[in-house]
């Protein structure tokens, strides 16, 4: 049975929690990190009954459940609506792109985004964030059905990300990592080896202020779970608690040119003023957030047997 886990502020350190409907049972262990947490308390947290739930959720001040010592590591252009919004083909690309966010732009489900004075192009993008559930330090072949064995939990990740920064710039990394940028949470949701199966049931839904802008189920993944995992045990070490986003489907506020305006750009601007007029043209289209802006993110088997519970943020300016 897939259980809901939250991490909230406690004096003299933040705790976890199981969640049971509307109310939390406090883990009676420290566990300072989500590595610590997926190493030593999930068996805790398995263990936990109804009985012992004596806490208010709404009384709680919930935190990132991965912590800043985690690895933030993504995925992009890996839904094929996404691809084909940004004017690309889906069974054209020819690789998984990979990249990083800093951890230190993790943030709680119920926290501000805080918008750089710069950035006049502020986006939004749910994915799902798959946690890893051991250390991989060496090769290993993923199958489809081994995903228990190397994945524990799985939580809402919002991928905040400047566009007139990471396009211009060519930046992925300095685009999405400035603090707040990441979103996380609520629940870190620790599923069995059946339940992994399901992840292609997984549906995603983000809402800006009440607007529905992107719905899509996990399913619609290019690369999934288990050929990524593949692709990075061979490239760099990985640990428990480590934070794999999978990338986002359509919906986004950014916006692949039309033919002609493409044409235009490609053979008669230069670099400089092509992204000019990346940003100009970016300034008037309203879906970019703007301050004051709410978004909701939600990510939930259909069924409701696998619920990652309801971001919920607010964009505020900052400094």
């Amino acid at each position: 049975m897939a259980i809901q886990v939250v991490r909230y502020d406690a004096t003299p350190a933040p705790m976890w929690g199981v969640v049971f409907g509307k109310k939390v049972a406090p883990l009676a262990g420290f566990y300072p990190t989500t590595r610590d947490f997926i190493e030593r308390g999930a068996r805790e947290a398995r263990s936990v009954l109804y009985e012992e739930a004596s806490v208010e959720l709404s009384s709680l001040s919930l935190l990132s459940p991965i912590t800043a010592n985690q690895q933030f590591i993504c995925q992009g252009l890996n839904y094929a609506s996404h691809v084909r919004e940004a004017g690309l083909d889906p069974q054209a690309l020819p690789f998984n792109t990979l990249f990083t966010k800093a951890s230190s732009c993790l943030t709680g489900p119920d926290c501000d985004v805080m918008r750089p004075p710069h950035v006049k192009l502020l986006d939004y993008e749910v994915e799902l964030g798959l946690v890893m559930g051991r250390a991989v330090t060496s090769p290993a072949r993923v199958g489809p059905r081994q995903l228990h064995e190397y994945l524990a939990a799985v939580t809402i990740v919002n991928d905040i990300s400047a566009r007139d920064v990471q396009l211009p710039q060519g930046q992925f990394y300095k685009g999405k990592s400035y603090r707040s940028f990441g979103p996380c949470g609520p629940y870190l949701v620790l599923l069995d080896e059946a339940e992994w199966l399901r992840w292609p049931e997984l549906h995603l839904e983000l809402a800006v202020n009440d607007v529905v802008r992107q719905n899509a189920y996990c399913r619609d993944m290019i690369y999934p779970p288990h050929e990524t995992l593949t692709e990075l045990s061979a490239l760099q070490d990985l640990q428990a608690g480590d934070l794999i986003a999978t990338g986002t489907p359509a919906g986004c506020a950014v916006q692949a040119p039309g033919k002609l305006a493409a044409w235009l750009a490609r053979w008669l601007l230069t670099d400089r003023a092509k992204w000019q007029m990346f940003v100009r043209s970016g300034a008037r289209n309203a879906r970019y957030l703007k301050n004051n802006d709410v978004i909701h993110a939600t990510i939930r088997t259909d069924d409701g047997l696998i619920d990652l519970g309801l971001q919920h943020n607010r964009v505020v300016a900052g400094r």
